[in-house]
């Protein structure tokens, strides 16, 4: 076309692109201009152009009329696809429903009577109606530490004594309390601010302003007072921010202060190296029972269980799983004990074996240290079903004995 051939010429004269014409033009000298992909398909080539083919034109007519059946073939898929998660979705809330009642009405009046009954613990496997959760952990919990609301009350008031001494000058007559000094406290409580508005961060609720940031501040602050021999350990955060999403504030101190005072969580949060080893010891032998091949797979590398496990039981899972697929593993935590946190972490390795068994040392680590967002309750608790927690007839509790010997 004209436009075309004093465009050329521009560019050989300045060395410079020319502005093409006005689109008017190129409609004008084209006399044609496909509307969408279907058309350059099915619509005849312009007059200035060869004619298509019959040949040609059947093609063309095949290859429309097979897009157009996979793009049905895709929206039928995708239509069942939402039917079914909508199905499985309606069902689920039945099924809560229903469990609701039965928790409600006949579980929690008879809890002594029928906690360890073969009915109420296949219930509990299913995982709790979220309206009972709290309720129900608190129960399986206990509180043999016998604190009470007044009690929680008595170490919040201390703790925000705390908070506004060290918002002041500090004198030198600082002395020592209960074995932890003045700057121990405040770097702890202050440690406590900073891991707050890192807990469960795209939800906002914990972050300053935020409707739970006080209440998490005020258990964890509540807690360092109550337990100076311990403080605050990053992960705590996360345990007690899915407590109060579950409970009330002096309800969701008495389940922390008493969660944290089992013997694999206390081991872990006071760094007892010797009482951690030996829960290492002890769940590599039922990796090694479970899944030999990624077992010897991780130990071609030296990949030690610390390497992941510890993010994993800091947290009890809160970190590491979308929060309410950890809060199913804390249901059958609170009904089965230390043993079920590292029976979730053999079925997590289970889930992903054939993953991580193609994979170096960084790799394994960077993944089990981030797990994929897409892990679903189904598939988890079907491989942590299929994990046997017993060697040589030797259940968890009698191999962990052993390995206090050893250690």
């Amino acid at each position: 076309p004209d436009w075309y051939k004093s465009f050329k010429a521009g560019v050989s004269r300045t060395g410079r692109t020319c502005k093409p014409p006005p689109q008017s033009t190129r409609r004008k000298n084209f006399e044609f201009e496909p509307l969408s992909t279907t058309a350059l398909i099915l619509e005849d080539r312009p007059s200035n152009l060869p004619a298509k083919s019959t040949e040609e034109a059947l093609r063309h007519r095949q290859e429309y009329d097979e897009m157009v059946a996979e793009a049905k073939k895709r929206e039928i898929k995708e239509a069942h696809k939402r039917k079914r998660i909508m199905k499985e979705r309606f069902k689920q809330e039945e099924n809560i429903a229903s469990a609701m009642v039965i928790w409600i009405n006949e579980i929690l009046p008879n809890w002594e009577g029928m906690r360890t009954t073969r009915r109420v613990r296949e219930l509990w496997w299913q995982g709790l109606p979220p309206s009972v959760r709290g309720k129900v952990w608190s129960l399986a919990i206990g509180n043999e530490l016998n604190i009470t609301h007044e009690l929680y009350e008595i170490f919040l008031s201390r703790a925000k004594e705390r908070w506004r001494s060290f918002s002041e000058p500090h004198s030198e007559n600082d002395i020592e309390d209960a074995g932890v000094s003045v700057a121990d406290r405040e770097a702890s409580l202050e440690l406590i601010k900073l891991d707050i508005s890192r807990t469960f961060p795209s939800f906002y609720i914990f972050q300053k302003g935020g409707p739970y940031h006080d209440l998490l501040h005020s258990v964890l602050g509540a807690y360092t007072c109550y337990r100076p021999d311990v403080g605050y350990v990053q992960g705590m955060s996360f345990i007690a921010a899915v407590l109060i999403l579950n409970l009330e504030e002096a309800d969701a101190f008495i389940a922390f202060a008493n969660l944290l005072n089992k013997p694999c969580q206390l081991a872990f949060f006071r760094v007892d190296h010797s009482m951690m080893l030996k829960y290492f010891a002890t769940f590599e032998v039922f990796f090694e029972e479970n899944l030999p091949k990624l077992f010897l797979h991780f130990k071609s590398y030296s990949l030690t269980p610390d390497i992941y496990l510890i993010d994993w039981i800091f947290t009890l899972y809160s970190k590491s799983l979308p929060l309410d697929l950890a809060c199913r593993v804390w249901d059958v935590f609170c009904r089965d004990g230390e043993e079920f946190l590292f029976r979730t972490g053999l079925g997590i390795l289970r889930l992903y074996e054939d993953v991580l068994l193609q994979m170096d040392f960084i790799h394994i680590a960077q993944f089990l240290t981030k797990l994929p967002e897409d892990i679903t309750s189904e598939k988890l608790f079907s491989c942590i079903a299929a994990i046997q927690m017993q060697n040589s007839n030797k259940k968890w509790a009698q191999v962990s004995e052993n390995n206090v010997v050893k250690c």
